[in-house]
């Protein structure tokens, strides 16, 4: 039997399979559907300190081989997730990886604080891909010194481990990786979704609400093998992989490529047991190769062209 047990910066998980923040909803949605013992996390959908309503209608369209969203990180607020939603996130005997955000490098330490005290969360997901009211509406992943700055203060917040998700629209992945290793971040995911447009020629109008959205799916996965083949390259950091995880070889995929873990997102979608039978994939595709572990496909990418 294949070991499926792996470290992702201090967070134990069973497999190294989690759902991914925002699509998965709270966890509790889809209990009578899914095996929770062969899934590693559950990541909750986003928390900021209030409640947040997200953006107008339409705010989320099919693409091409894939999904366009503008959903706003739509939310209850952390007391709400706190006294409501983690009693039931408790009862599935999963680990849960809170997702929080905020408008200011002081709202993400004091959400992240509230969320690293309430029992049954086990490690912080940071999401640096909002706008910094107080950087002119610049995301806080889109400049190395922010994010430090950012990862800075959340980090004298937690002391669950921390683990920071990064955008994949920058020149180099390399500082960010540095900034997140030299503020004490245990682990990072990646990658968001990418920013995207869809127009409706016949109305001359952008489909989305807010015009523009985040694009996810089968069609940004070879973007995301190679944003986190130069992650794992960059540093030292263990990383969790999501973007276009369907089947057990797209995880399997990012895992040669140097993820730890990987993480399912709009594929639950069409098929919420995805997450399982991607566990069950990597199980056997290490019987058949030989491996006596899951972590033991972590970085195993044989470089020379066959």
């Amino acid at each position: 039997m294949t070991d499926m047990t792996v470290d992702l910066g201090g967070l134990e998980m069973r497999t190294p399979v989690a759902t991914a923040s925002g699509t998965f909803g709270y966890g509790r949605e889809y209990a009578e559907m899914v095996d929770y013992s062969r899934i590693g996390a559950i990541t909750a959908k986003g928390v900021r300190m209030v409640p947040w309503p997200g953006n107008p209608m339409p705010r989320h369209c099919e693409v091409p081989g894939g999904l366009l969203n503008a959903i706003g990180l739509q939310g209850p607020g952390a007391e709400h997730f706190v006294k409501w939603t983690l009693p039931q996130l408790r009862a599935l005997d999963v680990p849960v990886i809170a997702n929080v955000w905020g408008a200011s490098v002081e709202e993400y330490a004091q959400a992240a604080a509230v969320l690293d005290a309430a029992a049954g969360v086990s490690a912080i997901e940071v999401n640096v891909s909002c706008p910094n009211v107080k950087e002119g509406g610049h995301t806080f992943g889109s400049s190395p010194r922010i994010l430090a700055e950012t990862v800075r203060a959340v980090r004298a917040a937690v002391k669950k481990p921390l683990i920071v998700k990064l955008a994949p629209n920058v020149p180099d992945i390399a500082p960010y990786i540095h900034a997140l290793e030299d503020e004490g971040a245990d682990a990072v995911s990646l990658i968001n979704t990418i920013p995207a447009m869809a127009i409706d020629i016949e109305k001359r109008r952008p489909v989305l609400a807010n015009r523009t959205g985040g694009l996810s799916g089968r069609c940004v996965h070879p973007a995301a093998v190679k944003i986190v083949y130069d992650a794992y390259r960059a540093g030292k950091l263990p990383i969790l992989a999501m973007g276009g995880v369907y089947g057990p070889e797209d995880a399997i995929e990012f895992m040669l490529a140097g993820a730890t873990a990987v993480a399912v997102g709009t594929a639950t979608f069409t098929d919420p047991s995805t997450a399982v039978r991607i566990a069950d994939g990597i199980d056997r595709y290490c019987g058949r190769h030989g491996f006596s572990a899951a972590r033991e496909l972590t970085g195993a990418l044989l470089e020379t062209a066959p």
